[in-house]
């Protein structure tokens, strides 16, 4: 074995110019195919074997070979310069939009949409990458995660207040009430705020951002169910249990047999995207521009 282990403190281009003698066989090609004098290509060999501390190539012959120290060398160095290129090829590769993740951070009000088309349209243009949708407490859990480095975008409510963060409008969701048929037959289209304080409503109050969310609708006693799970919203929306205020596309698409009723005014939500000021990822960087981009249905 050399006195001396290589412990990653030798510059890279030492080990590359030191493998090129050995497959060249002496200083002179292996300077030539590295385009570099071949006094510098001897300095560097030097400088190598002093700074490990020992002689890599017998020079009393014609022919430079490797000391046994040298041939110790030559294993370990092979493997740092491939262990280098698989690294350069996968920082290429996620340069290149070719892998890598994006962490996304939402909460349950966006789980369906529109998270799913966000990724849907994500990933039909960059079918290399994956998404990782992390969980949120309401809007202060998103920010959390952000702070925590835990994802790099959120997906939130854009009218409760993000100190400290970039925000990128993406669309307004359209806010409706859904509710059992046996439940509408008097209830007219559109249905006021007003009137909407008086219907019994299943909603999710967990959060300071659905009570902001849904504070103009909310009367005294008109929240019959207080309930975070959205599937289960839901149902209780479809077993005629009470109504509830969900963007349009949720009540159409997610609530099977719900009547639909407009808010007079109409009630819209802001929602977008949330990030820490600093430079994204260049798969974050591509989520957010197909995701600002793109004309989206509210």
């Amino acid at each position: 074995m050399w006195p001396v282990p290589y412990d990653g403190g030798v510059d890279l281009h030492l080990v590359t110019y030191f493998v090129a003698v050995v497959d060249h066989g002496g200083i002179t090609k292996a300077a030539q195919a590295l385009y570099i004098s071949q006094p510098s290509l001897s300095q560097a060999i030097r400088t190598l074997e002093r700074r490990l501390g020992t002689t890599l190539f017998d020079r009393s012959g014609r022919r430079l070979t490797l000391t046994e120290d040298g041939r110790t060398l030559e294993v370990a160095a092979r493997r740092i310069l491939a262990d280098v290129e698989r690294a350069k090829q996968k920082v290429a590769a996620v340069r290149d939009l070719q892998a890598g993740r994006v962490e996304i951070v939402t909460y349950a009000t966006f789980s369906i949409h529109p998270i799913i088309e966000f990724v849907q349209r994500f990933r039909q243009q960059y079918p290399s990458l994956t998404v990782r949708v992390n969980d949120a407490e309401g809007p202060a859990g998103v920010h959390a995660a952000l702070r925590r480095g835990e994802a790099e975008i959120g997906i939130t409510d854009l009218s409760v207040e993000h100190a400290g963060m970039i925000t990128k409008h993406v669309l307004d969701q359209e806010m409706v009430l859904a509710l059992h048929p046996d439940l509408a037959t008097d209830v007219p289209e559109p249905i006021t705020r007003a009137e909407v304080r008086e219907f019994p409503l299943v909603l999710d109050l967990g959060s300071r951002a659905s009570a902001a969310r849904t504070g103009e609708l909310l009367g005294e006693q008109n929240v019959v169910v207080d309930c975070s799970n959205q599937a289960a919203l839901w149902q209780f929306v479809e077993r005629g249990t009470a109504g509830t205020v969900v963007p349009r596309r949720v009540a159409e698409k997610q609530i099977p047999g719900a009547v639909v009723r407009s808010l007079d005014p109409p009630f819209r939500r802001p929602v977008g995207l949330v990030m820490r000021p600093g430079e994204l990822s260049p798969a974050a960087a591509a989520f957010v521009a197909t995701t600002t981009s793109t004309t989206w249905e509210a």
